[in-house]
């Protein structure tokens, strides 16, 4: 039962890795509740085990994943015929809070990218990915999944397969331009593999690097910051879209670039940005 859900969610919901794992987990959980017994599914076992998740002390946003996922399991049980109703229709929908993302000001992000280089393969390949993340605001799994050939120099562009396999193209300046062509030229040779492919970062052992590598590196570069605040590579992707619009993008255009389907997702920089109005208008304003 497990195995066809897993194959439902990739192959006719054609959800990312990352959420299939999650719904797995979260599907674990639940059976676990249920002492593997799909027949004591009901609305009232789903309310019990979430109340226990509160409980525990798990996060509203976990909270919200799993009370989709949940809600996703009844109805395609319900469809195969393995439960008589679906119960995940009476399950209300947690909201996940909106929180305002931390970010970086603009001299911290320039503190950070502006550190002197040795030459080492590490070095360029960690500049030119903190270059890139900074400078298209992609996910971080987007970077990981670069291939050499999706970075076009003519136009400084790269082009990104992002959520539900949708392409995009994002454009780039000039420091994460000469940050690439280090790495490609005096880094990545040294660390090719037989195995490596087209993979545009490497790790050091040769194969595409991972995500867990990009966020050291990210971790690693802002603890040189004084003052900078503990972001991972989605901090950077709020930064850049924050400093977009800081610097008179428009919301649509932000939009494009970060590859949100809903503008409604988006919109919560705009927030960030008038805080930061707010601020300078009351360090500023002499009837603030």
């Amino acid at each position: 039962m497990v195995h066809e859900f897993e194959r439902y969610l990739r192959l006719e919901r054609d959800l990312s890795p990352h959420t299939v794992r999650a719904y797995l987990s979260d599907l674990a959980s639940l059976m676990a509740h249920l002492d593997g017994r799909l027949d004591r599914l009901d609305i009232a076992s789903l309310r019990e085990w979430l109340a226990e998740q509160h409980a525990e002390g798990k996060a509203r946003a976990t909270l919200a994943r799993r009370t989709a996922c949940a809600r996703t399991f009844t109805a395609y049980c319900h469809r195969r015929g393995w439960l008589p109703d679906d119960p995940g229709l009476l399950l209300g929908s947690a909201k996940a809070p909106r929180t305002l993302p931390a970010v970086l000001d603009q001299d911290q992000a320039r503190a950070a990218l502006d550190l002197p280089m040795t030459g080492e393969p590490k070095e360029l390949r960690d500049q030119a990915m903190l270059e890139l993340l900074y400078a298209t605001g992609i996910r971080v799994s987007e970077l990981c999944a670069l291939d050499v050939d999706d970075v076009d120099r003519d136009r400084n562009v790269i082009r990104v397969l992002g959520k539900g396999r949708k392409e995009r193209s994002v454009p780039f300046g000039g420091p994460a331009l000469r940050a690439l062509d280090r790495w490609c030229v005096h880094g990545r040779p040294l660390w090719i593999r037989p195995h490596s492919g087209p993979a545009l970062f490497l790790g050091v052992r040769g194969g595409r690097i991972d995500a867990g590598t990009v966020r050291r590196a990210v971790h690693g570069r802002l603890r040189t910051v004084e003052g900078s605040p503990d972001l991972s590579p989605h901090g950077l992707r709020h930064s850049a879209a924050t400093h977009l619009l800081e610097g008179g993008a428009d919301l649509r255009s932000v939009q494009e670039l970060l590859g949100h389907a809903s503008l409604n997702t988006t919109q919560i920089y705009t927030h960030v940005s008038i805080d930061r109005l707010r601020a300078a208008y009351r360090q500023a304003h002499p009837r603030a």
